[in-house]
């Protein structure tokens, strides 16, 4: 019997970026009531607050809900309020590096962007994301510019070469998001483990980028249980056959 069910956001619960519709706020309020839940997504804490903890239905327990942004590596749990509970950020040092082989990198592939939509590059904190179309790009355009990962696996092998202390994963439709090395959804899901006290084999992970050099694969590596989704709509049918097992 699974105690969590951990999920990615962009591509599993919502559209890239976008708040969670109101089926799926509906969803998660249900799935709340029989179990834990964790979202675990590349984007910053503002992010996960519009899309996620500002939208959830009131009847919705938020106190069993686990919110891991930047890729596990912050923590927010609700006691009245939403908190943050750690942090682990870059050095300055480690910043100027990661921003030196994005130049490098962009140049290298020649895969810039024509039109941006605000800035291509943001600081996290504990993560940097590239967005190939700028943070507000609308979502067909994103979907166009590299619907079959070539673009960004390309970049990604550049820095890959620039950066082998760094963790360089793919999310959602146009990102590339880097931890330092071995911070990956493995790693929030082991530190998420920790902080809850619910072991990984009790957990069942939900995602739309499980496969080799998706951000949402390192969870399979880590042995735990996965469902592999395509899109939000699928999701939604996900959650209604756990909720019908567990309650």
């Amino acid at each position: 019997m699974k105690a969590l069910i951990a999920f990615d956001l962009d591509g599993t619960l919502a559209e890239s970026k976008q708040p969670l519709d109101e089926r799926m706020r509906q969803a998660l309020a249900d799935l709340l009531a029989v179990a834990e839940v964790a979202i675990i997504s590349g984007g910053d804490w503002p992010q996960f607050d519009k899309q996620v903890a500002s939208r959830l239905p009131a009847r919705a327990d938020r106190g069993k809900l686990w919110l891991l942004p930047t890729t596990g590596t912050k923590l927010y749990r609700y006691d009245g309020a939403w908190r943050r509970a750690y942090a682990e950020l870059f050095s300055n040092e480690e910043k100027k590096a990661i921003l030196d082989a994005f130049d490098a990198a962009l140049k290298a592939t020649g895969f810039q962007a024509e039109r941006s939509w605000g800035e291509r590059i943001e600081d996290r904190g504990s993560q940097i994301t590239f967005s190939a179309l700028g943070q507000q790009a609308p979502l067909d355009a994103k979907e166009q510019w590299d619907p079959d990962f070539a673009k960004r696996k390309a970049i990604q092998a550049e820095l890959s070469q620039r950066l082998p202390n760094f963790s360089i994963k793919l999310g959602g439709t146009t990102s590339i998001d880097i931890t330092r090395k071995g911070v990956d959804k493995a790693y929030g899901l082991k530190r998420l483990s920790r902080e809850s006290g619910i072991p990984l084999d009790a957990m069942l992970f939900v995602g739309d980028a499980i496969f080799p050099g998706g951000n949402d694969y390192p969870a399979e590596q880590l042995g735990l249980d996965t469902i592999s989704v395509r899109d939000p709509q699928e999701t939604l049918s996900v959650i209604a056959a756990i909720v019908a097992c567990l309650a």
